[in-house]
């Protein structure tokens, strides 16, 4: 078996660095009868939106099996869990708390404390319930206001239990997937439905963190954001502009409005009707200061001009390249927390994100999945490297759990480090998940042994 190593001097390997697994509730609980429909239910039903035609109803039947789940967890030997709330599980169409529902989550969460590990919520992992699409979903400021009356419905009942509230779980993907491109959920498209999206979705966060802030005021609150480094194939000067304009437009559009209360200079090249409504108030709101940063790392992006003062995405050059037909880049995440941290006055960084989809096979009960193990070992080093070069990160994630519903790509990719048979639902630990263990676990037996 391949294993993952990090120096034998790595802040990682200290006793205060978190190691965690991550999931969200639509990829994994199934159970639609005990919520209120979602966005994701409704794209789902429709013709061609999914690549395997299947939908989250039953998923991993994680709301069945979760005692099984937070088990497996625990074997793992990992500090913390990062899950997700379902809006549509714990709030009614009325406003008022679904306390079946909501009673999940406590003894979820229950469970997980009592066998040792930290819980980490993000309150939205992209499942806005329909009802509230139906009145205009983000492009609704009402939206924005609503998010944060369900972040403290949550905040009340499981704030002394948290360790690490996260208002949005990638904005990006909620903005510009959901209502810019109409590749996820709702399915919406066009720049000023994007950007005014991208908006509404900030001022949830920030409206949400002032109810968290107030409820629960000893966990670490903040947000998760997703980033991939934008790169060019050439040196002309135009292809660098397209690259820093995608940039801005897809990854500062996010962290610069919170950090520094203002959007980054591209929205000044946008169409008056492609601009965002944005009301007095609304950047101090958005801008409030969060207790630490969550990143979401998978691959860089290619970007080169299109000839008319915009980017257009250039196909990966590399032939090493996930199941996604994402390019393998670990460099490119140390260079991405070192120019983060170099440009902004960050608070401490969490991974909360970061793995690969392969083409997974369940052969005699095992699954060799070396390159995942690879992919692990290199990005976990880059994180290391960044760490040695200045950038507080307190803890990595890895993503995720379990094989689940990759939104639009279905059940066709498998991101988990556990191996799910869907017909089945049995779990079954692939070989990357035994080395990410062996590497927590090997923490325990270095301060036996007295090393510091």
């Amino acid at each position: 078996m391949k294993d993952i190593n990090l120096p034998s001097n790595s802040k990682m390997l200290a006793q205060d660095f978190l190691f965690g697994v991550a999931t969200s509730s639509f990829q994994i609980e199934g159970d639609r009868k005990g919520r209120l429909d979602n966005i994701w239910d409704t794209f789902c039903e429709k013709e061609g939106t999914i690549s395997d035609s299947t939908n989250g109803d039953v998923a991993c039947d994680h709301i069945a099996l979760w005692r099984e789940d937070v088990a497996l967890i625990e074997a793992l030997g990992v500090d913390a869990y990062r899950l997700s709330i379902s809006w549509p599980r714990v709030m009614k169409q009325d406003g008022t708390v679904n306390e079946v529902g909501m009673q999940f989550y406590v003894n979820l969460v229950n469970d997980v404390i009592k066998r040792g590990m930290k819980v980490f919520v993000t309150l939205y992992h992209w499942d806005l319930p329909q009802y509230l699409e139906d009145n205009g979903g983000w492009l609704n400021r009402d939206t924005a206001y609503a998010f944060a009356k369900y972040a403290e419905a949550v905040a009340k009942v499981l704030g002394d239990k948290v360790y690490s509230f996260a208002t949005l779980n990638e904005p990006f993907c909620s903005a510009y997937l959901g209502y810019e491109a109409g590749i996820h959920a709702p399915g919406k498209t066009g720049m000023a439905n994007g950007r005014q999206a991208a908006h509404h979705l900030l001022l949830a966060h920030g409206l949400a963190l002032k109810v968290i802030n107030r409820l629960s005021p000893t966990s670490q609150n903040g947000i998760v954001l997703n980033f991939s480094n934008c790169h060019t194939t050439t040196n002309s000067e135009e292809d660098k502009r397209a690259a820093k304009l995608a940039d801005d437009y897809h990854n500062q559009w996010y962290l610069q409005p919170i950090i520094e209360g203002k959007y980054p200079d591209v929205i000044d090249m946008l169409d008056a009707d492609s601009k965002p409504e944005i009301l007095e108030g609304d950047m101090e709101i958005i801008s409030q200061p969060i207790d630490y940063l969550g990143i979401n790392y998978y691959t860089r992006t290619l970007y080169q001009s299109d000839g008319k003062g915009w980017f257009e995405i250039v196909p990966p050059s590399n032939k090493v390249l996930t199941a996604m037909g994402w390019e393998i880049t670990p460099d490119a995440f140390t260079d991405l927390l070192v120019e983060l941290n170099e440009r902004y006055d960050l608070p401490p960084i969490y991974i909360t994100e970061n793995g690969a989809a392969m083409d997974d096979t369940l052969d005699n009960s095992e699954v060799i999945d070396d390159a995942r193990t690879a992919y692990f070992h290199t990005h976990l080093n880059a994180v290391n490297d960044a760490i040695e070069k200045g950038v507080d990160v307190r803890g990595y994630f890895a993503w995720s759990l379990m094989d689940n519903f990759e939104w639009a790509l279905g059940y066709s990719k498998r991101f988990g480090i556990v191996y799910v048979d869907y017909d089945t639902q049995k779990r079954t630990l692939k070989q990357s998940a035994l080395a990410y263990s062996k590497l927590v676990k090997s923490r325990i037996n270095r301060y036996i042994s007295g090393i510091k």
